[in-house]
């Protein structure tokens, strides 16, 4: 599944199968599917591309001020979040019974 904030969010409903399967209240009583299962270390090291460092998590780019795209354009993602985010919260606010 592919989730993006504007196109296809990430809904309650999308994670219902996790939060049964995962069980956070008793580990030990926790089920497997074919789509949330542990995997071996064996399992994963004969991956392609395997790879268990997080560190692509950090996005270097960032790190160099000259790298970073200009001003407006920065500007622009800001709003653009904040406008996307001020809708869902009106949404979130409709829906529990209010008009805007």
């Amino acid at each position: 599944m592919h989730f993006t904030l504007k196109t296809n969010s990430l809904r309650f409903e999308d994670l219902e199968d996790f939060i049964k399967y995962y069980n956070a209240d008793d580990i030990n009583a926790r089920t497997e599917t074919e789509r949330f299962r542990s995997f071996s270390y064996d399992e994963l090291i004969q991956r392609d591309k395997v790879n268990l460092d997080i560190f692509w998590l950090k996005d270097e780019s960032l790190e160099d001020s000259e790298n970073l795209p200009e001003p407006d354009v920065i500007a622009a993602e800001i709003v653009e979040n904040l406008e996307v985010a001020l809708e869902q919260f009106g949404s979130i606010y409709q829906e529990l019974g209010r008009e805007e």
